[in-house]
């Protein structure tokens, strides 16, 4: 098991990225949360199995159709025992 937190940039809110991303997450069997920050970025934690978890890397450097992904900013933490996705606050 290994965790990423991830910090999207660019037009990435009001494009259904959150919700795009909960679906990816899901369907990868990846557990974790999505939210938007003030600044305009989207910030996400994915853990889970290596492979899934790199499956949710590739997808946030392109996100949904509408968004325009500038920029992804990745760091490892440890796992912490998230199960399921949802999107937050």
């Amino acid at each position: 098991m290994i965790c990423r937190r991830v910090v999207v940039h660019g037009l990435v809110q009001g494009v259904f990225f959150r919700d795009s991303c909960r679906r990816e997450a899901q369907a990868a069997g990846v557990g974790g949360w999505v939210r938007n920050r003030p600044d305009g970025t989207v910030e996400a934690l994915f853990e889970g199995p290596e492979d899934d978890v790199e499956r949710m890397l590739d997808w946030v450097r392109h996100g949904p159709a509408y968004a325009r992904v500038e920029r992804v900013d990745v760091v490892e933490e440890p796992p912490s025992g998230h199960t399921g996705f949802v999107v937050t606050r």
